[in-house]
């Protein structure tokens, strides 16, 4: 996935601007991350069950566990900006600071930052989605 991030700032002409690099470790940080909560959930689906199955399977968990992870990094990173601004811990006032900085983090990454996963994200998880249904034969 930080491949595809990459792809996506040099050959599609998205730039970000000087946090290249953060960025870069945060989409790969949220990559490893989905892949160790997907491959449990993965092995939970029977071998027995036909190929195409296993492979929508993966493509879905996957998919979903690299999106999430990565999003809650990024919404992390936004909050630890933020929290030289916000009222003392665990306080009421602090409780909804923290829940709505986190959804407009995850709602900032759904806009700006799942588009670095197209094109290239997409046909890197259907190849690893498709090499791990042909491996659970």
């Amino acid at each position: 996935m930080s491949l595809s991030f990459l792809a996506s700032l040099y050959i599609i002409g998205r730039p970000t601007g000087s946090h290249d690099s953060v960025l870069l470790v945060l989409y790969f940080t949220g990559a490893v991350l989905g892949w160790l909560v997907a491959l449990p959930l993965l092995w939970q689906v029977p071998g027995r069950r036909p190929t195409e199955t296993k492979f929508a399977a993966g493509f879905l968990l996957l998919g979903v566990a690299t999106i999430a992870a990565t999003a809650g990094l990024f919404a992390l990173e936004y909050r630890l900006f933020y929290a030289q601004w916000h009222a003392p811990f665990l306080s009421r006032i602090w409780m909804f600071q923290f829940v709505f900085t986190s959804a407009s983090a995850v709602y900032q990454f759904a806009v700006l930052g799942l588009p670095h996963y197209l094109p290239f994200g997409f046909g890197g998880l259907a190849a690893v989605a498709g090499l791990l249904a042909a491996h659970r034969r």
